[in-house]
């Protein structure tokens, strides 16, 4: 990876979005539940490609949602994924690539495909997912490049990926790497159901001080302290001393800080599209904030900024340049 100096460096899953649109019937013939999620295997996988109609290929992956929203502001980007040397995997390489975001690990050369989520929106704007997680799932220590994490002031790392347990090590060398270099190591908690799996890890982590900075939704809140109650949850985020980015849908946004809890309300957005990518995108505003040296309150609006953009429309990647956008708004 370059020399050059990064303002974050993230390790997740880099999964393939490829959508498509299909008339309902699409969904009976190959027995698709409308509306939900599934996991598929690689034989599914390459006969649902096969049998789709004419694709909108984007990269995504929680993680590198983030790197690609960082970039968006201005700011400079690396991204450590693991994709397979196929058509997709190239094509994921070159969509991160271009919007200025290093990305250099290797592609593996054998194994299960590059992993995708096949999308299919039917007349009524509903998505059906279908998801192979292929090759992603591969990353280990190897992949992670000490000098890439060495120059970055924010490791951010994607629970998602806590699953394989080579993961695991490689998030731990890159912890490692970046505190004995200086920088801060950032975790999005990803899911509810990432933290019920893994409550007890995810605690450590903190404690521990594995990471410096937690992102986290209310529901993963809640379900990292086992309480239904939001303000207990936050009573004991608060007590572990760190800082940390919670959002809470149509209620805004509050830092946790050990000087206190600061709070911001959402951005103004005329219609929700599309809520896919709106935690990602709000890391990606706080992130640039706080690697851009301003105050939390600042980086909490930048965060609400950009989450408010990627709700307003189909798809988990900013449209328009979130530093313009910024500016027009006061904001930078």
């Amino acid at each position: 990876m370059t020399a050059t100096r990064t303002d974050v460096l993230a390790l997740g899953n880099a999964i393939v979005d490829v959508f498509a649109s299909a008339e309902e019937d699409f969904l009976v013939k190959h027995e698709l539940t409308k509306g939900a999620m599934m996991l598929i295997d690689e034989p599914r996988a390459e006969m649902l490609y096969g049998v789709m109609g004419p694709g909108k290929i984007v990269s995504g992956g929680s993680a590198a949602n983030t790197i690609a929203g960082l970039a968006s502001f201005g700011g400079n980007g690396a991204f450590i994924g693991k994709v397979k040397q196929d058509e997709l995997g190239k094509l994921y390489r070159h969509d991160l690539t271009s919007l200025g975001v290093a990305f250099e690990t290797a592609a593996a050369s054998e194994g299960p495909a590059t992993a995708r989520s096949f999308i299919i929106v039917t007349p009524d704007g509903e998505r059906t997912m279908n998801t192979y997680l292929g090759a992603c799932q591969g990353l280990t220590v190897d992949d992670v490049d000490p000098k890439a994490v060495q120059n970055a002031d924010i490791v951010y790392l994607e629970g998602y990926l806590w699953d394989p347990p080579a993961a695991k090590d490689a998030f731990r060398k890159a912890s490692e790497l970046a505190h004995a270099a200086g920088g801060r190591v950032a975790i999005t908690l990803s899911d509810s159901f990432c933290v019920d799996r893994y409550r007890d890890e995810f605690l450590a982590l903190i404690r521990n001080r594995t990471v410096d900075i937690v992102f986290a939704n209310e529901h993963e809140l809640k379900s990292l302290y086992q309480t239904a109650d939001f303000d207990t949850a936050l009573s004991w985020l608060r007590s572990e001393n760190i800082v940390a980015a919670v959002t809470r849908s149509e209620k805004g946004a509050l830092a946790v800080t050990p000087d206190g809890v600061v709070a911001e309300p959402v951005f103004p957005v005329e219609r929700v599209v599309d809520a896919t990518g709106a935690g990602d995108l709000f890391a990606a505003g706080f992130l640039f904030g706080l690697t851009s040296g301003r105050e939390v309150r600042d980086s909490l609006r930048l965060g609400a900024l950009a989450a408010a953009e990627v709700i307003s429309h189909v798809g988990a990647r900013p449209e328009v340049n979130l530093k313009v956008l910024a500016g027009n708004n006061g904001l930078l």
